[in-house]
């Protein structure tokens, strides 16, 4: 079986352009929505937003590699690292690395990629660890880079990578293509989708690849544009994990990755969607603070305060007495009173009955 690096004609991918063109006009027009509705939003939402999608980014792309992050660690740590106000959160070496990446990416995105720079994100996403030979470097190991799953005795190979006698070589080739600028230059989703899989076709690290080739993708699309995109990506991703690896599995073996493109490009739309859902949440609010001010005692305050720092989703499957009283540390029959005004005032809509009665938020 020949993969795609070793193929006579790597790494020169090739691709359907009429295929993809309509993703593209689509991408354009979403970001041009994106910050006319980021301009509806104060400074204040804005840095809310960034701290949401960056903080939401961040657990996302480490849960993709099977990793569980806190939610509220990571808020707390990128507010810390934008200078924001923040709460005084115990953060784990692992919940600091991805945030001071995803951070360093935010801001720095409009600078050229270097070995330098991938090392430095690769030394901030291992962070803690003692198992890896080579941090902040590429691998240097003489074993094959495999993905493998399956028994020990029997494991299926999905993909192996150049041997790392190569890797350099390899990453040497792939900063210029990254770099390189003019009219050669594909498209915006063609680019970034490129960027991914030919990243995670060499996997020159020995650990967080996926991580960093996902950064590298958000890398493009914020050059081209000329801003951060803070764009969902690896929301989306994870929400159907096994399209993701079926995807780049299907695209390791050949140089035509027009399949892989279309399915990346559909990816990244849907992670604008998911940015817009969110600026939208903001608008409302700010319009739900104003309409309410006054109106709440400071235990109702602090649940309304809590459920919107969950985000867009809310709490899962709604708000519960339980949960109120947990949050505040009030009675049962304070609680019962204080979300029946909630209700009442129509702050609150309820669902259910009894024990399964929830409260949802009524934006």
């Amino acid at each position: 079986m020949s993969w795609n690096w070793q193929l006579k004609n790597w790494p020169d991918f090739v691709f359907t352009s009429e295929v993809l063109l309509p993703y593209e006009k689509a991408f354009l027009q979403k970001a041009g929505m994106l910050y006319g509705s980021i301009k509806h939003i104060n400074n204040e939402d804005h840095d809310e937003l960034k701290v949401m999608l960056l903080s939401d980014e961040a657990f996302q792309t480490s849960k993709i590699e099977g990793e569980f992050l806190d939610r509220d660690s990571l808020q707390s740590s990128i507010r810390k690292h934008f200078g924001l106000q923040g709460d005084k959160s115990k953060v784990s070496p692992a919940e600091h690395g991805v945030s001071e990446m995803m951070v360093d990416l935010y801001k720095n995105f409009s600078t050229p990629l270097t070995h330098e720079q991938l090392f430095l994100w690769h030394e901030m996403l291992m962070s803690g660890r003692r198992d890896l030979q080579n941090i902040g470097g590429y691998r240097t190991h003489s074993d094959p880079m495999q993905i493998v799953s399956g028994s020990m005795g029997r494991p299926i190979v999905h993909f192996e990578a150049p041997p790392s006698s190569r890797v350099k070589k390899e990453m040497d080739k792939y900063i210029l293509w990254f770099n390189e600028k003019g009219s050669k230059n594909p498209g915006p989703l063609v680019k970034s989708g490129i960027a991914h899989l030919y990243f995670e076709s060499i996997h020159p690290f020995e650990d967080g690849n996926g991580r960093i080739g996902r950064a590298l993708s958000e890398k493009v699309l914020s050059q081209y544009l000329e801003q951060p995109t803070l764009i969902a990506l690896s929301h989306i991703i994870e929400n159907n994990k096994k399209l993701y690896y079926k995807s780049l599995q299907l695209n390791s073996k050949e140089i035509d990755i027009t399949g892989w493109l279309e399915y990346f490009s559909e990816s990244i739309l849907l992670a604008q969607d998911y940015t817009q859902r969110m600026i939208d949440f903001l608008i409302d609010k700010t319009k739900y603070f104003q309409e309410f001010d006054g109106k709440f005692n400071e235990r109702q305050k602090k649940v309304v305060h809590r459920i919107f720092r969950e985000g867009i989703e809310g709490f899962k499957g709604g708000l519960s007495a339980d949960n109120y009283i947990k949050i505040t540390g009030t009675t049962a029959s304070t609680a019962t009173r204080d979300l029946k005004k909630m209700v009442d005032l129509g702050a609150l809509r309820k669902t259910g009955e009894r024990k399964s009665t929830r409260y949802h938020l009524n934006l």
